[in-house]
């Protein structure tokens, strides 16, 4: 691609070649995800855990977005992608590229992960591997704990249709033989998943040493013991094969009556979607491909071919292994200097409203603990003066202080109004058990706004005090999930500002009743106004520069793909602005085209923690803004969700959040690669005369607010003494 190109109007923004097609993106960033397990810094067990992520984010790629695109070639009314591809071509360049990776995951997982596996005594084996004995008490296992749970499937034209193959499903595909007649005849036994038996299953080994350890894949066992599931038939090869489907619930919102009856089933019709791929070995013969081709109804297009383990996810079950010394090294998450003084433990009742009520509180996950988020609501549920609790939620998941808490608070008679999404993707079952539990416990539970997923991280909490009322309110970049929150990079905000808690008022007004508010004074809420409040500083960026030339963007974001908001940063950089953007995920703005994009540069970073805060820096001539929330760059985000991002107010820690977030991790040399104008990334090393810089670590051990800092966010944030009103 010719980078010399000149300045180029608005509407010459919108060339296709311009942009990076989205898909191929988001296979460059899996591609990062699995060079995480490559890295030899990280510890052995955790290069295993990126192998696990790296598949399991795939399959959700290709049930959402690979179906999409299918979709999308059968209606043949989807517009071009922005970067003029048709759904059809975008197909094909998708599996083109994701083959070669998916191998290559294979090859290293069989040529470098498996023989550093054997070296730390843990080892994977071939059902052909095991000795007599091994043989012996495996047979045992399969008898008593697997035989039992499977039920063979017959295939035949005339008593016995195709069977239905369940979503990731891992199956065999078996040829038997009937002696008296010699006919092949085909059946099909589904592998039980996880957690029902373990994928890897354990192996005896004679050796006094307990960190000696062995497995053997389910599968396998099960095919050494076919003969047992056929009496009187001779087996005379099996194959695995794996089935991933459509898994997008397609919602009629219109035409529901009752929205949780509704998503409940549609969570249950999600394994019956239409298949998307069909994953075999190389071993399994074309007649027997063409066999389960014509059975799942689909073409040979939708066929994968790939020469190792099918469902590569399962080598998650590795890291439960006692074995620190192949793990992280843990660490204590910081609770606060300032909440330390108000208590000797972590405060849970009104300690923690009066530091709320001294200044504002920022914290950073994971570094900074998440237990003082829970400890917010816990104590909110505790406090005789706290009359009433609001919050969204959106993945929780499955056990959940923070839902608990909640509960706890109905329970002492507080007033509890929960907005729970239930459209939350992949977690429709566990949000539909809590909506459940908290419906039947008092709670008022709402699902949100038609036609919008409500993705926004808010909690509001009612306190009398003596001068009134005082509402205290959490806002965020990540979820109220306990679990996610020890391995997600986030932000969150605890504060009693009046004009911020005025505004999470009406926030949850026009989220529970009938409102149409569209103006807020302190928030940016989509779908109505963050696009626009986004927009308008970045041309104010734009203006500031031309006049005093020292125009400064620095976004943080899971995800840039709006081609509007990529359009206005071209624009900017055009102008001369200098932009630096941190993005994890998916990119499709080009850098580094001259008279385009040659001010921006992007970066991505993976590493340890899951880096998911989304910051919005606005230079605004030395005067600069800075602002969190749950938002990315995307049109789903600003066109239909409900999406909160909010200011950060105080100098101290706008300063903090420059310092000791942004600087670190745009001075990244270990974690971070750049994005090339053709799509590709390259690493971003330190130069001969640096030390490498690893920012995750860094923060592990930098606190966010210094203590000697304190002091000056008391000055700068301390709350008004006048209460506002709920």
């Amino acid at each position: 691609m010719d980078q010399k190109i000149s300045t180029l109007s608005s509407t010459e923004l919108e060339r296709p070649d311009l942009y990076i097609n989205r898909e191929l993106s988001w296979i460059e960033f899996n591609r990062r995800v699995f060079q995480e397990a490559q890295d030899s810094r990280h510890p052995l067990l955790e290069r295993v855990k990126f192998i696990s992520i790296f598949e399991t984010n795939l399959d959700e790629f290709i049930m959402i977005r690979l179906a999409g695109l299918k979709d999308q070639v059968v209606s043949r009314t989807a517009p071009r992608s922005p970067d003029g591809r048709t759904a059809e071509q975008q197909l094909i360049a998708v599996r083109q590229r994701l083959a070669p990776l998916v191998q290559e995951v294979r090859q290293y997982w069989r040529n470098e992960l498996l023989p550093l596996l054997a070296g730390q005594h843990i080892h994977i084996l071939d059902y052909e591997q095991l000795n007599d004995e091994q043989r012996s008490t495996m047979r045992d296992y399969f008898e008593n704990e697997v035989f039992p749970v499977l039920t063979p499937l017959a295939v035949d034209a005339v008593h016995h249709p195709f069977p239905h193959i369940s979503n990731r499903s891992l199956n065999l595909a078996v040829v038997i033989s009937d002696p008296a007649h010699g006919e092949e005849l085909f059946a099909r036994v589904k592998v039980p998943p996880p957690p029902l038996l373990p994928r890897l299953v354990p192996v005896t080994v004679a050796a006094e040493d307990p960190q000696v350890v062995a497995f053997v894949w389910l599968e396998q066992l099960i095919a050494a013991h076919l003969g047992m599931l056929f009496p009187g038939f001779e087996v005379w090869e099996s194959y695995p094969f794996r089935v991933l489907r459509d898994a997008d619930i397609e919602l009629q919102e219109d035409d529901a009556s009752d929205l949780l009856e509704y998503i409940e089933q549609e969570v249950k019709e999600r394994r019956f979607g239409a298949v998307v791929d069909l994953a075999v070995n190389p071993s399994m013969p074309p007649r027997i491909r063409s066999l389960l081709l014509d059975g799942l109804e689909i073409g040979s297009r939708d066929l994968s071919v790939i020469d190792g383990p099918l469902g590569l996810g399962d080598v998650m079950e590795l890291h439960s292994l006692e074995r620190p010394e192949l793990k992280d090294t843990p660490f204590t998450p910081r609770v606060p200097g300032f909440l330390r003084k108000k208590g000797e433990h972590h405060p849970r009742t009104a300690e923690l409203f009066e530091a709320i009520k001294d200044h504002d509180l920022l914290l950073h996950h994971p570094y900074d603990s998440f237990s003082t988020v829970v400890d917010f609501i816990r104590a909110a549920a505790n406090d005789p003066h706290v009359l009433a609790i609001k919050q969204t939620l959106y993945r929780v998941g499955v056990n959940a202080p923070v839902v608990n808490a909640l509960l706890e608070a109905v329970e002492n008679n507080k007033q509890v109004a929960v907005l729970v999404e239930l459209k939350a993707r992949f977690d429709e079952e566990n949000n539909i058990e809590w909506t459940k539990k908290l419906e039947r416990a008092g709670v008022h539970v709402v699902y949100g706004l038609k036609g919008l997923k409500t993705h926004a991280k808010v909690a509001m909490v009612v306190r009398k005090e003596e001068r009134g009322l005082r509402r205290y309110v959490h806002l965020g970049t990540g979820n109220y999930n306990a679990t996610t929150a020890r391995i997600y990079e986030d932000l969150c905000l605890l504060t009693c500002q009046p004009e911020i808690c005025s505004d999470v008022t009406t926030l949850f007004n026009s989220l529970t009743g009938h409102s149409r508010q569209s103006m807020y004074r302190k928030l940016l809420v989509a779908p109505l106004g963050l696009r626009r409040g986004i927009t308008e500083r970045i041309e104010r960026e734009i203006r500031l520069h031309e006049q005093y030339g020292n125009g400064r963007l620095i976004f943080k974001t899971n995800a840039l793909t709006d081609p509007a908001m990529i359009r206005l940063l071209y624009q900017a950089s055009q102008a001369g602005v200098q932009i630096d953007l941190i993005i994890r995920g998916m990119c499709c703005l080009r850098p580094g085209i001259e008279g385009v994009s040659e001010n921006i540069h992007v970066r991505s970073i993976v590493g340890r923690f899951l880096e998911h805060s989304r910051i919005y820096y606005f230079g605004n001539n030395d005067q600069e803004e800075i602002y969190l929330g749950s938002a990315d760059l995307m049109q789903r985000n600003l066109n239909n969700r409900v999406e909160v991002v909010f200011p950060v107010d105080s100098p101290a820690f706008r300063k903090a959040l420059k310092e000791h977030v942004l600087d670190p991790v745009l001075h990244d040399t270990v974690n971070a690669q750049r994005l090339q104008p053709d799509g590709t990334y390259v690493p971003i090393l330190p130069t001969p005369d640096e030390e490498p810089f690893d920012s995750q670590d860094w923060f592990i051990t930098h606190p966010l607010i210094e203590e000697e800092d304190e002091d000056e966010i008391q000055e700068t944030t301390t709350i008004s003494a006048i209460p506002s009103r709920a």
